[in-house]
């Protein structure tokens, strides 16, 4: 089902978000994020700006 892109009631759910909430649904509409993904490794994800919690740095 499409949404419609001005109806703000479809958007309500955004309020709720966390930062990390708000920043994935950013990134998730970013074509060249979802082009880049499939082949992304942690170092290209940190240029995106994701941090992977508990894992050691480079």
């Amino acid at each position: 089902m499409s949404r419609n892109w001005r109806n703000e009631a479809n958007y309500d759910y955004i309020k709720a978000l966390d930062a990390a909430g708000l920043a994935w649904e950013c990134l998730r509409r970013n074509a060249r994020y979802r082009a880049a993904f499939p082949t992304l490794s942690e170092r290209d994800a940190m240029a995106w700006g994701l941090r992977f919690p508990g894992r050691s740095r480079p």
